[in-house]
């Protein structure tokens, strides 16, 4: 016998909801496959787990150019200090190579 488990609704109006799938989506369609899988299998791990404050630092993230996110994760340009935060240095550590193998 398969052992039942609840989960509980979701609530499409909570705007920590809508801002989830909103930066999904942002990930998920940059404009370059490099930045899609990168950004993309980022939000996917991480996203349900940041805090409103992270939430907001990663979409001000996002408003980045996919080059400067690239250059600051692989430490080719320096991050700058309005970046340089938590999940900037969990980005950093983000290993994206196992999804472009799948």
């Amino acid at each position: 016998m398969s052992e039942m488990t609840e989960t509980s609704p979701v609530d499409e109006t909570d705007p920590i909801y809508v801002q989830r799938r909103m930066l999904r989506f942002r990930s998920w369609h940059r404009g370059t496959k490099e930045a899609d899988l990168l950004l993309g299998s980022f939000c996917d791990r991480y996203v349900n787990t940041f805090t409103p404050e992270q939430l907001c630092r990663y979409e001000a993230l996002l408003e980045a150019a996919d080059h400067d996110i690239f250059n600051w994760k692989l430490g080719r340009a320096p991050v700058p200090p309005e970046r340089d935060d938590d999940v900037m240095a969990l980005l950093k550590t983000h290993n994206f190579v196992d999804v472009i193998d799948s």
